[in-house]
């Protein structure tokens, strides 16, 4: 089975870091944020990643390359406009082949367990799967209701704060058929959310989703980002060698780390690697 990251949007909200480089590019630890992705990707069992990208697209293929040096084989999609989510997907038809597919969002800091999804998907003969999560606030996620068996009913894209039956919330990550894209027009602007979810619904389509297992935090926002960071300092959430050991002294900083002028630095320990950005 292939794995298709969505790692092409522009980061808008996450703006000034984003300017100079793509969300998923954004460091976490000594690594970007989709390092981190691509090790969980190949803790279960995926070799064949690929890489939907158009904002900034060079840096990540100059950053991972053709990843042989993870023992990974990756290939990138670099859409000529940002197509949306689904249509990024559809876009990169051709490296899918004809069968079952897992998508994964590229700005999520996140160590689900993607066997039990891919599971649980082939177990229902689900047409399409999501991976669902519990926050305490919905307003900004796309929210999901589901029948005892775990069919999805109802999908509310970013409700704002009206009254809801259910505070399990898409993770950005599907387990799909290739039946699927069929649902998705070609070189067109098409989001899962907004134009394919709701698709399956009105067709009565074999769609499921499930609670998965696991942490899960969507980097969207510099709160946001800043609680990931929180969340893995504070050992929330399992990333492989996030923090290595060459990291942990009184204060290690890289000569390529990035800082405003007029910035303090408190407390220690400090660590700041060749991406860190500080910013007054």
């Amino acid at each position: 089975m292939r794995a298709l990251i969505m790692a092409g949007g522009f980061g808008t909200r996450l703006y000034p870091l984003t300017q100079s480089r793509p969300k998923p590019m954004l460091p976490l630890g000594h690594e970007p944020v989709l390092a981190h992705i691509l090790n969980l990707l190949q803790r279960h069992g995926f070799s064949d990643v690929i890489l939907a990208t158009n904002y900034r697209s060079k840096q990540i293929q100059d950053y991972f390359t053709d990843g042989k040096s993870r023992g990974l084989s990756l290939y990138y999609s670099v859409e000529p406009t940002p197509l949306g989510t689904a249509g990024s997907v559809k876009y990169a038809q051709s490296y899918l082949r004809n069968e079952t597919f897992l998508v994964i969002s590229g700005d999520i800091v996140t160590d689900i367990d993607l066997s039990e999804v891919v599971q649980a998907h082939i177990e229902k003969r689900a047409l399409a799967s999501l991976a669902l999560t519990q926050v305490t606030d919905c307003s900004s996620y796309g929210v999901v209701i589901t029948d005892s068996d775990g069919r999805v009913r109802q999908f509310l894209e970013k409700p704002g704060h009206q009254p809801l039956m259910s505070q399990f919330v898409n993770t950005g990550i599907y387990v799909l058929e290739p039946d699927v894209l069929d649902y998705i027009p070609p070189a067109t602007f098409c989001d899962f959310s907004y134009d394919i979810f709701p698709q399956l619904l009105d067709d009565g389509a074999s769609f499921f989703a499930w609670q998965a297992a696991g942490y899960w935090c969507d980097m969207g926002t510099i709160q946001s980002y800043q609680q990931a960071i929180a969340d893995v300092q504070d050992g929330k959430v399992n990333l492989d060698h996030c923090l290595t050991d060459s990291l942990m002294a009184k204060a290690a900083i890289s000569e390529l780390a990035r800082m405003s002028y007029r910035v303090h630095l408190w407390p220690s320990p400090l660590r700041m690697h060749r991406y860190t950005i500080v910013l007054h």
